[in-house]
């Protein structure tokens, strides 16, 4: 049996390589997106546009308005002089947000009394009006703290654990890698019995002495290794070239990874079992792919998402090793955690594999 599979992934492996198209999938798209993605999929807000409508005639409201113009986080602070002029701004979205510092700004800074900043946001913009409304009150926060310690000594210090420059990319591109393996690893597997029919050299697999078993063995592990490989180009990639750093181990980000492929791959092979020609089989990735994405915690975090949903995304093997791959690249995620989110997809990988085989036996019939 041992001989009958290796000759079968032998056989698989040189289709894969040999086809020209083949080729182009497993290298050229992954890195091409890993690259591109990686400098545009991000959750910052860049050459932010802010106007600031200071009311108040002392000092302290200056500050703050100096406070806006030198900051690093703002590429553009818009000088307001009247109401009017935001509304205006904010419709035609030539600014993101507006301060407004009211008039007694610095009389109640002076009495110490509570001093009030509103920001006002464009809301058809959620997403970007929640990172501006966390940049302004960054900013306004450290106005106070640095006037609070003037005058009692006080100095807040803010430190960010695992990212301390709140870099996208170092959430970003290791998220990246998980996604793009998903997808080689469910496109391989889903095409590689499709391709059979579709080619006529399915009929040769059932007439030869191999089992249904031994056949699906023999589809899953070349896809597994090829995914594989891809994936440790792209992590090359990311530590050498994007400059991204590993934080824990290598081996175990691997290990992990080839048993999340098996449960991704699981899901390939049944749709290919369901599929007569490749182009069915690409539909059905593509019914599937973006619904694991999303569910996954990669575009919106899952304790985000309302409970019933939650409860969806524990079947999801996406979700499972995206917490792998983040937590061993950005904080060195050692063997008892990564083995604790292994354990749902070994599961995963029993269940899916089991499925496609089932689904494989009842086509062969």
């Amino acid at each position: 049996m041992i001989n009958r599979l290796i000759h079968l992934v032998v056989k698989e492996l040189l289709a894969a390589i040999r086809d020209p198209k083949a080729r182009i999938i497993l290298i050229v798209p992954p890195l091409m997106q890993l690259f591109v993605l990686s400098f545009t999929v991000t959750q910052e807000v860049r050459n932010i546009s802010l106007g600031v409508y200071n009311k108040d005639v002392g000092k302290e409201g200056y500050a703050m308005l100096q406070r806006f113009e030198h900051s690093s986080l703002v590429s553009k602070v818009v000088t307001i002089s009247s109401q009017q002029e935001i509304d205006s701004l904010i419709d035609n979205q030539e600014v993101m947000g507006v301060v407004v510092i009211p008039q007694d700004f610095s009389c109640a800074i002076y009495s110490g009394q509570t001093a009030q900043v509103q920001i006002l946001l464009d809301g058809r913009r959620t997403n970007a009006s929640q990172i501006v409304s966390g940049y302004a009150t960054k900013i306004i926060n450290s106005f106070f703290s640095e006037s609070a310690s003037k005058r009692i000594g006080i100095a807040v210090i803010t430190r960010n654990w695992f990212n301390a420059n709140l870099d996208p990319r170092r959430t970003t591109v290791p998220s990246l890698i998980c996604v793009l393996a998903t997808i080689l690893g469910i496109l391989v597997a889903g095409l590689s019995i499709a391709r059979e029919r579709e080619m006529g050299t399915f009929e040769q697999l059932l007439v030869s002495p191999l089992t249904p078993v031994e056949i699906l063995v023999g589809k899953t592990v070349p896809a597994v290794f090829l995914a594989t490989c891809s994936a440790i180009m792209m992590i090359g990639i990311t530590v050498f070239i994007l400059g991204i750093p590993l934080q824990g181990s290598f081996w175990l980000l691997i290990v992990s990874m080839d048993l999340f492929l098996l449960s991704v791959v699981g899901v390939g092979l049944f749709i290919s079992s369901l599929s007569m020609t490749q182009q069915q089989a690409i539909l059905g990735v593509i019914l599937i792919l973006p619904a694991a994405i999303m569910l996954s915690g990669f575009a919106t975090p899952v304790e985000n998402m309302p409970i019933w949903m939650q409860q969806i995304t524990v079947v999801n093997p996406v979700r499972w090793y995206l917490v792998i791959v983040k937590g061993v690249f950005m904080k060195g995620m050692g063997p008892h955690e990564v083995a604790m989110n292994c354990i749902p997809l070994a599961f995963l990988s029993l269940i899916t594999l089991s499925a496609a085989a089932i689904m494989f036996k009842r086509r062969m019939e």
